[in-house]
Order: structure tokens, then sequence, then C-alpha cells
């Protein structure tokens, strides 16, 4: 009989958070270890979901529709991109630049 302290419960439950049973209280690769298989039996047996070529694209495309929604996240990607081909430039001038002054020192 469980005493009025517990209700038969864990402690997890005092914290108003459930303790982690099953799949969710193994590790990491014992997941993985798991998944893998039921995705190699379902190849095996022929029920695996395979996307094609056209299939692909499609889900590829709404993904992006769905984040192109997102005009402040857009803009910092854009922002990022023009940061980044900046400094590459920045980067092969002073190459350049480097190049040509060890060039002009050995004449």
């Amino acid at each position: 009989m469980a005493t009025s302290k517990d209700n038969g419960k864990g402690s997890a439950q005092k914290s108003g958070t459930p303790a982690k049973r099953g799949f969710a209280a193994m590790d990491q690769n014992q997941q993985r270890e798991i998944a893998s298989k039921g995705g190699q039996a379902a190849h095996q047996k022929g029920t695996a979901h395979e996307f094609d070529s056209e299939e692909a694209r499609r889900a590829g495309q709404k993904g992006g529709e769905a984040v192109s929604r997102n005009r402040a996240h857009m803009a910092d990607i854009g922002r990022k991109g023009g940061e980044s081909r900046q400094s590459a430039q920045r980067a092969a001038a002073a190459a350049k630049s480097a190049a040509n002054r060890q060039g002009g020192k050995q004449d």
C-alpha cells in the first residue's frame, strides 16, 4: 500500500513533470539503434516511404514558402549573405594586395 506522502507516484510527479518512460527514458544511442532497426525492417518489407524527385521538390518548395513568410527572418538571411560576400571580397582584395607587395619586393 502506498503512503500518503507519495500517493504511489514517483518523485518526478512532485515537481509537476512526469517521469520519462519507455523510448523517452532511453539514451540517444539506444533510440537511434531501435529507430534504425525499424527503418531497415520497413525497407526489407517494402513498406518504407521513399521520396521521388518530384515529391522531394514539392516538399522543399513548401518549406521554402513557409520560411519566406517571415519577413524579418528573410531580411536577416539577406543581411548575413551580404556581409559574407562583402567580407569575402575584402579578403580577396587583401590577398591580392599582399601578393602584389610581395611580388614588388622580389623584383
